[in-house]
């Protein structure tokens, strides 16, 4: 490696996949291969070999802007930016109370920036209203495993234990097009004899590539997973040993999966019954297997009682907390794990702490130097923070996200926004959302910053900063330090809210300590030498403010969600290696924890939970009127809600707008031809793109890739109906019908 390169992470999804940054005369960087980070051994898709275009000044925003008397964007000073920003959030506050002013965060943002907007939200407004676009990621996943294991970890292994196992059983997820670098795993799995199931109602370029291929009807996995454990029972494939020595509850779960008969289940989900039975010899047949969710089961009103079917079905073949076998969910944003885990979450502290647990709060009160009973208690999930705008909420504080492209029901959405007194954003770019702001203001990027972020696999990583930003730019920490000063600067309050990010994960790492996701035994100049560190990673005691009590006390090492129990942490922090002696003090370093729960789960007991769950159907069925059913997802040129991957000239030739995928009896019934404009009209709008004919989807489903505002914006017809625990809208079915447009 070149003296000059410096050694970071890819800004977009969450395998965090290892770069080289280097210098160019004209004062910009070029990606160069980093061959020695495990996840992706230097390979890059598109998005991260073209990601330092984002950066030029010709694409980005160079200076704050705030909304004229005429109504337009104009440039501002930033004294005069944030000067607006306090006067308004104060305003709300003093007028509504601290409630009304709202906060929203994003799965991109690192720990730190994630950490001190939960603190900023908590301390600086006093306001409960704060959750995060990962609400929209992998909530589903998180409380399932909470429920089932005690703990949420995306993945409970390393995603080099892939190749290693027997069968894969992958659901709801287009890897190949939204994390190509870990295709590479699932190739060396089936190279060394292993196989590979796909479950997608497409035929997608990741389905291709599996040695078995079920395209259920979108909305009904939690049915498929169900008949599957159905037939492990009836076929006498259940691990007796396992389920009687390491979890609880299989009565019940097993009397649930048997109302679900095969033909039953091949009447719901459209896979008949000697493809379900194949599925159940592939996965049972090896030593050792995995179950991998992703958005396909998750983004759904029942997601986490299908997840928590695919654990059932883990748990009863004893695929859970062994070497090679386990559940896992494949985390999509860049820091979707780490982003919840300290505090952008509405009912989660630092630590994964549960919010309303009165030792979690006196333990980051005491850190954050307040009063316990100051800290307000849980506020509303993402999309009912954005539903509340402009009612009970006046005032929004947006950093990272872009909700008018992203959110369901996103023309809804996008009024509420309009409707607010009050909005001010933080971005690199001028977002859709952003255009609507009040104030916006240009903040440091991935290659301009320091600090961290924790990827799909649990592996803390340190981005280091390879740049300069452009003058006129500052970092979300500096934003919020003076925001601080302005809105609580009699009391101070600008002290917690450092601008250096290694200061600041300094304090996550006390605030963290003794909770689940406890990162106080990792440093930055751990990060620098070593390719990340697993948490949950302790601290040895006394070295940051963290005791052995710490370690394993009861409530304060609760993992933090709904409807779960608490967990210790010498339950899951169980290292592979042995601790090394750090050479600056003498004292025992832990060396992380890749894989988690091979001695115990993270509950009271030790034992896993089979939770008993039933097939309900979707919140939205079709009907005579919308005959249809719509599920949505990512091409691999463009990323999330396109912001930043469509400004890059390179990613829109791949991918320059919208299309609608379509089999071609549906589009015989329509009259349309390939290319030929679409409308997809549900009862919250209507969009519209060219058709995409494929004998690759289901002829009763159509796909829209959700990239692109305007017309085509697929989110303008989804679904917020919400999961009862996860809080996460239906994005992946939802009632259509599909109209050919006059040219």
């Amino acid at each position: 490696m070149p003296n000059s390169a410096t050694p970071t992470h890819c800004p977009y999804c969450a395998l965090q996949c290892g770069m080289n940054l280097t210098p160019l005369q004209d004062g910009g960087v070029a990606v160069v291969e980093r061959p020695d980070f495990p996840v992706n051994k230097g390979a890059l898709c598109g998005k991260g070999r073209t990601a330092p275009a984002v950066l030029s000044s010709s694409v980005r925003l160079t200076s704050p802007l705030v909304r004229s008397p005429a109504g337009t964007l104009v440039p501002a000073t930033w004294d005069e930016a944030l000067d607006r920003i306090a006067e308004g959030l104060a305003r709300t506050r003093t007028e509504h109370g601290p409630d009304a002013c709202g906060v929203f965060g994003g799965g991109g943002l690192t720990n730190e920036k994630a950490y001190n907007l939960g603190k900023f939200a908590r301390i600086v407004l006093g306001t409960s209203q704060i959750d995060y676009n990962g609400r929209f990621c992998m909530s589903s996943a998180a409380a399932a495993g909470m429920k089932a294991f005690g703990l949420d970890r995306g993945l409970p292994f390393p995603l080099e234990d892939i190749p290693r196992t027997g069968c894969v059983i992958l659901v709801g997820s287009n890897l190949a097009e939204t994390m190509p670098p870990s295709l590479r795993f699932f190739n060396e799995l089936r190279e060394n004899g292993g196989t590979l199931i796909v479950i997608d109602p497409r035929r997608t370029k990741t389905a291709e590539q599996a040695d078995l291929h079920l395209a259920p009807r979108p909305g009904t996995d939690l049915a498929l997973a169900l008949g599957l454990l159905h037939l492990v029972v009836a076929e006498g494939r259940v691990d007796e040993e396992y389920v009687q020595e390491r979890t609880a509850g299989w009565e019940d779960a097993r009397a649930a999966a048997m109302a679900h008969w095969p033909e039953y289940v091949e009447r719901i989900t459209g896979v008949s019954v000697p493809q379900l039975r194949e599925a159940v010899r592939m996965f049972c047949e090896p030593e050792h297997a995995m179950v991998l969710t992703a958005r396909g089961p998750e983004q759904q009103s029942k997601g986490t009682d299908t997840v928590g079917a695919w654990i059932n079905l883990c748990l009863a073949t004893g695929r859970a907390g062994r070497p090679l076998s386990g559940y896992g969910c494949l985390t999509g944003q860049g820091n979707g794990q780490g982003g919840r885990e300290h505090g952008q979450k509405a009912d989660q502290l630092p630590g994964y702490r549960k919010l309303d647990d009165p030792a979690a709060r006196r333990h980051v009160a005491e850190v954050w130097g307040v009063d316990p009973d100051s800290l307000p208690g849980p506020g509303r999930s993402a999309y009912e923070l954005l539903d509340a705008l402009g009612t009970d909420i006046r005032s929004l504080l947006l950093m990272g996200s872009n909700p008018v492209v992203s959110a369901p029901r996103a023309a809804h959405v996008e009024e509420r926004i309009k409707s607010l007194d009050f909005l001010a954003v933080c971005d690199v770019v001028l977002s859709e959302t952003a255009a609507l702001a009040d104030v916006v203001l240009p903040v440091t990027q991935w290659a301009e910053e320091s600090g961290t972020t924790t990827n799909l696999e649990g592996r803390v990583l340190l981005r280091r900063r390879a740049v300069t930003p452009p003058e006129g730019v500052r970092s979300d920490l500096e934003v919020m330090h003076e925001l601080a000063a302005r809105l609580g600067g009699e009391r101070g309050l600008e002290k917690g809210f450092p601008t250096d990010p290694e200061e600041v994960f300094e304090e996550l790492r006390r605030a963290s300590a003794g909770g689940a996701a406890d990162y106080s035994g990792i440093t930055y100049r751990r990060l620098a030498e070593e390719n990340g560190v697993f948490w949950p990673c302790p601290a040895a005691p006394g070295t940051t403010g963290a005791t052995a009590a710490d370690a394993v006390e009861g409530p304060e090492g609760s993992a933090g969600t709904e409807d779960c129990e608490d967990a210790s942490l010498d339950a899951i922090a169980v290292a592979d290696d042995p601790a090394q002696d750090d050479e600056a003090t003498g004292t025992a370093v832990h060396p992380g924890t890749p894989r988690l729960f091979l001695d115990r789960f993270a509950t009271p007991d030790g034992r896993a939970r089979f939770v008993p769950v039933t097939h309900r159907a979707a919140a939205e069925e079709p009907d005579d009127e919308y005959p249809v059913l719509l599920t949505t997802g990512r091409v691999v040129a463009q990323y999330q809600s396109g912001a930043q991957t469509r400004r890059v000239d390179e990613l829109n030739a791949a991918a320059p707008g919208p299309f609608v995928e379509l089999h071609p009896r549906l589009a015989a019934r329509l009259g349309a031809a390939e290319g030929d404009p679409v409308a997809v009209v549900s009862r919250r709008g209507r969009a519209v793109a060219p058709a995409r004919i494929t004998t690759g989807i289901r002829p009763d489903t159509v796909f829209m890739p959700f990239h692109w505002p305007g017309e085509g914006r697929a989110n303008t017809l989804t679904n917020p109906a919400l999961d009862p625990t996860s809080r996460m809208p239906e994005f992946k079915a939802c009632a259509v019908r599909v109209e050919a447009v006059q040219q």
